[in-house]
């Protein structure tokens, strides 16, 4: 009996010997497979992040915009200076104004020459324009004709160094400080004759020329002996334009807007506004604009409401020798 007891615990020993093996086996199983799993998963993403790391994005195709009826390319257009936005004050005339009595408005159109379509939507606008047109511009003939048949004053846009050269290049044509007398007079001599029907004249870029008045009065000189008028476009407050003007008596003015130097409607909008606001306040205001069809379209908007506040007049109509009307000026010469 004794015996039978014995075998019978030895067997029951046995018994869970066998189980703690087996469950000690399944423990070894369960975690040789997790470690399994865990370097399958470390592969799989080193594998995935050099398999990104290696496909590169396709590059994206620029589109290249060309100019139809362009001959060459079109150089950079102005640089324009800093300066502090003033509040529009509303004016309120005490009575209806009569429409010789509107305040005059010049718009000049900049960097004319590059693009026939574009000039003719703003020929083909019911407006009073000038055409200030880039010399060695492959459209500036046909398009100072097609001006001219329509009545329009043309101007030459002067290239004139900036203070940014030679990383803002103004463009063929260009007059720069480091030319001597000679030199500068005969390039400006050339960009005069290169453009026909010119009235006047405008600089193109030209912040650091127009600071030096040694090089205005030089070609003050010359527009003075063509009989030309000259519009400072005020692309540095540090011009000496005015003054050298009015040393050399030579028929002048100066812009007082650029409508367009941020290419979007609201903000051409404000400009035009305040163009009309400073002409209300002075009797008279120059704006200048340039060839963009988001500037041809505000202007074609805005037209009938620019025509209700001011008197749309060619640039020649603006200018004075120091500050005295051209046709008074003569008279009492």
């Amino acid at each position: 009996m004794a015996k039978k007891k014995s075998d019978l615990k030895k067997i029951k020993k046995q018994k869970r010997s066998w189980k703690d093996i087996g469950f000690k086996v399944q423990i070894q199983k369960s975690i040789i497979g997790l470690v399994i799993l865990v370097l399958a998963a470390v592969v799989l993403a080193h594998f995935l992040i050099k398999q990104k790391q290696s496909v590169k994005p396709a590059p994206v195709k620029q589109k290249v915009l060309v100019k139809k009826h362009t001959a060459c390319k079109i150089p950079a257009f102005e640089i324009y200076p800093r300066e502090k936005s003033t509040p529009l004050i509303p004016v309120l005339p005490p009575k209806e104004l009569l429409k010789k009595e509107l305040p005059k408005v010049a718009i000049i159109i900049d960097d004319i020459g590059y693009d026939k379509a574009v000039a003719a939507k703003f020929l083909a606008l019911d407006a009073v324009f000038t055409f200030s047109v880039l010399p060695c511009s492959p459209f500036q003939k046909f398009i100072a004709q097609k001006a001219r048949s329509k009545g329009m004053d043309i101007m030459l846009h002067l290239p004139m160094e900036p203070i940014e050269y030679p990383i803002v290049n103004p463009g063929p044509g260009a007059l720069f400080v480091s030319m001597s007398p000679d030199q500068l007079i005969d390039q400006l001599n050339k960009d005069l004759d290169a453009v026909p029907y010119i009235k006047g004249v405008n600089n193109h870029m030209g912040s650091r020329m127009t600071t030096i008045s040694a090089k205005m009065y030089q070609i003050f000189s010359i527009l003075k002996k063509r009989g030309l008028f000259f519009i400072d476009s005020r692309t540095t407050s540090e011009s000496l334009c005015k003054p050298s003007a009015r040393l050399l008596l030579i028929p002048f003015a100066q812009r007082d807007v650029f409508l367009d130097h941020i290419q979007n409607p609201e903000v051409i909008r404000r400009q035009i506004d305040r163009l009309i606001h400073i002409a209300q306040v002075q009797k008279k205001a120059v704006g200048i604009a340039h060839p963009h069809m988001v500037t041809y379209e505000v202007l074609r908007e805005k037209l009938p409401y620019l025509k209700k506040k001011v008197r749309l007049v060619s640039a020649s109509h603006i200018v004075r020798i120091n500050g005295i009307d051209v046709k008074t000026a003569a008279a009492l010469n």
